[in-house]
């Protein structure tokens, strides 16, 4: 369970991030982060994996209170939250196979980590990651010469490699088409139904949240305005989170109830 009491979290220019959060998100859950730019999704997300150290409050992830851990603890910790970005973070110039098992490095002894052996059992988790995505006939293609959707399940699969109990995902649709977009997202929904790993995902894209996402948390300025079922929303609520003006003209929302 991540737990979030009276979380706030306000950066070393005075700009408050969150205020006052109080969320409880149950292990299994697919839960979608919306809202305008700025009103605090990143940091939200952020703040679980300790990305972004919270300024007050409480924040536990299964019990283990965020906030006090330190030095190898976080890195330890981390490693049962996966990451994914917007930008994929990929080394462009090596195969999609090297790229999942970077996800392995910190486990392994001194002398892989220089020579960059990896062990069988390594590659074979790496591999069955790909097939998971559906990308396992690009294991050894180069990297930049995928296209952003299969990239982006690459990032998807070095992830599933760490065999996170949680995955964080910062706007990982934000640069595909929607074709390609519905593609990545359908590989959200199997992950987290398959294999019950939590997924909170932070997305631009509303109607893409209603479609896949059980669960809806707005945020605007830094406040949760909504959290409640997908199935739930009306243009009411988006017009909270948003503000009618945007809801209508800027975020390509549709202006009947839905």
């Amino acid at each position: 369970m991540i737990k979030f009491k009276n979380v706030n979290k306000v950066y070393p220019n005075g700009v408050t991030a969150l205020s006052d959060i109080n969320l409880e998100i149950e292990q299994g859950e697919f839960v979608a982060i919306i809202g305008l730019s700025g009103a605090g999704k990143s940091t939200l997300i952020r703040c679980i994996n300790r990305m972004h150290p919270i300024n007050s409050g409480t924040l536990t992830v299964n019990d283990v209170n965020v906030s006090k851990l330190k030095g190898k603890e976080v890195r330890n910790f981390r490693r049962r939250i996966g990451m994914i970005f917007q930008s994929f973070n990929l080394v462009t110039r090596t195969t999609v196979l090297k790229n999942v098992l970077i996800s392995t490095v910190p486990d392994l002894a001194w002398w892989r980590k220089v020579t960059g052996i990896f062990p069988q059992d390594k590659k074979v988790a790496a591999l069955e990651a790909l097939d998971k995505v559906g990308i396992l006939d690009k294991a050894y293609t180069r990297v930049d010469q995928l296209s952003g959707g299969q990239q982006q399940r690459v990032a998807l699969a070095r992830t599933l490699a760490q065999d996170p109990e949680i995955i964080l995902a910062d706007e990982p649709v934000a640069s595909l088409d929607p074709v390609t977009a519905k593609y990545v997202m359908d590989d959200f929904q199997r992950i987290n139904q398959d294999l019950n790993i939590t997924i909170l995902i932070n997305i631009h894209h509303v109607e893409l949240a209603l479609e896949y996402a059980d669960r809806v948390i707005g945020i605007r300025k830094g406040e949760v305005v909504y959290d409640g079922k997908s199935s739930e929303i009306t243009q009411d609520i988006l017009d909270d989170i948003y503000g009618k003006k945007q809801a209508q003209e800027n975020l390509g929302i549709e202006t009947q109830p839905v």
